[in-house]
């Protein structure tokens, strides 16, 4: 089959395996195309439950908050950054193959820095990194 492409959403495969959709969400989320892998990361928040739903909804808020910073958008920033925070403070530092406490803290210090800003170029946003992981 060949993929399909929904106007202002990122190429995805219509028969990817889960795994494919995070670890594409991940390459997205850190080329900083923050809308396409909040959309990648969807197609499996979609079918998952229990905690690694909230895993994946936790993934996703992060990335729309710091969308909303980018767009100047502040309070919805600040308001999907909490709702992350909450989602993701528990999970440990290194989870599901990404350096997720690293995200954590880079992501307080850009939205930090997006409420502080004034006018001021924001800085890099936050990366996952990847931890004991191989790419097939």
């Amino acid at each position: 089959m060949a993929a399909m492409t929904l106007p202002g959403r990122a190429e995805l495969e219509p028969m990817k395996h889960d795994t494919d959709f995070y670890e594409q969400g991940i390459d997205l989320f850190n080329q900083g195309r923050f809308f396409e892998c909040h959309e990648a990361w969807e197609e499996i928040w979609k079918r998952s439950d229990g905690e690694v739903k909230l895993f994946y909804q936790g993934l996703i808020q992060a990335a729309v908050a710091i969308l909303h910073a980018q767009r100047g958008n502040i309070e919805g920033a600040r308001s999907l950054y909490e709702k992350a925070r909450e989602k993701l403070d528990a999970v440990p530092d290194d989870h599901m193959g990404i350096a997720l406490g690293e995200m954590r803290a880079a992501l307080a210090e850009f939205i930090d820095a997006a409420i502080r800003a004034d006018g001021s170029p924001l800085p890099e946003p936050p990366r996952l990194r990847r931890v004991g992981w191989r790419r097939k």
